[in-house]
């Protein structure tokens, strides 16, 4: 059951340019987000003082809001001062999460057509006092029918609000009482789970699939860059789900997640069913790799 932190009850959300208290927190029934899921966002996590990869989660957020053709996009600085504010505001500093999303905007009337879209963007940065969501034990997952898009039909490297793809993978394994779903590409091949980026170790090589069907996450390539630091064999390529049922170990990446071993895959026991040592290693890795890179907050 998952639990909420009661100071969230109390946080400020920041809303086109003003800080508001939760309840009265909202945009427009006419913005794009409500109208069609037309916005983008990022996921930023907070450790001791530092937001762990800030300038790439920018840069990503910008790239897709000019895939996506969005107007009067706001610059990096304006941004980040509104993501320093809100974090001033409610006195965070570790352990927090942000959910920033940034908006084609308010339309004129209702419809899908961004010509109806004549005011710019709206930006929301939304900080909670949040762990990452899954447990450091371990997760189990099954397969989802749902395929994860091709980029023939919506590239996955735009990181968009219209999450439904992974919705419909997290009802199937909701149904089927576990912690996540691993979802294909169109090939059959590993894409990602419904949330986070996948590995597989087999013999002390970490693999992850190619980024075509799956998002290039940013954990995902601190995960590849501290592999090839610390010279553990790691590489890009297409995965199989016998591969996944036959790893030695297997481990997710995520903002929201983190690093998270994977010890059951419908119903097959992934190596010994316990955390492994690359695994362990790997997750010490990364949380000092994120503090350690992450931009200071300024207060």
């Amino acid at each position: 059951m998952t639990t909420v932190d009661p100071r969230n009850q109390n946080i400020l959300v920041f809303v086109n340019g003003e800080l508001k208290p939760r309840a009265e927190a909202r945009v427009s029934v006419f913005d794009s987000v409500v109208q069609g899921g037309d916005a983008v966002w990022e996921g930023l996590r907070v450790y001791r003082g530092r937001i762990a990869a800030f300038s790439a989660h920018l840069t990503r957020l910008h790239n897709s809001a000019k895939a996506l053709a969005f107007a009067a996009v706001p610059p990096a600085q304006e941004i980040r001062t509104a993501v320093f504010e809100t974090l001033k505001a409610n006195d965070m500093r570790d352990a927090a999460h942000i959910r920033l999303t940034l908006t084609r905007g308010e339309k004129i009337t209702s419809g899908m057509n961004p010509k109806l879209n004549q005011s710019g963007c709206s930006l929301i940065v939304l900080a909670e006092w949040k762990p990452p969501i899954y447990s450091d034990d371990g997760i189990r997952v099954i397969t989802a029918s749902t395929r994860r898009n091709t980029p023939s039909c919506l590239d996955s490297k735009i990181h968009h609000n219209n999450l439904l793809n992974n919705i419909l993978a997290a009802i199937e394994a909701n149904v089927a009482g576990v912690d996540s779903a691993v979802m294909l590409d169109l090939n059959g091949f590993l894409s990602e789970t419904n949330d986070t980026n996948l590995f597989l170790v087999r013999g002390g090589m970490v693999c992850t699939p190619h980024a075509d069907a799956c998002l290039p996450g940013l954990t995902r390539q601190m995960v590849l860059d501290i592999c090839r630091e610390q010279r553990i064999p790691v590489g890009e390529r297409n995965l199989s789900l016998t591969e996944l049922y036959t790893a030695d170990e297997v481990f997710t990446s995520g903002t929201m997640g983190e690093l998270t071993p994977v010890l059951e895959a419908d119903g097959r026991v992934i190596g010994t069913g316990t955390v492994g040592d690359l695994t362990r290693r790997l997750q010490a890795l990364h949380r000092e790799a994120a503090w350690r890179d992450g931009e200071e907050i300024p207060f």
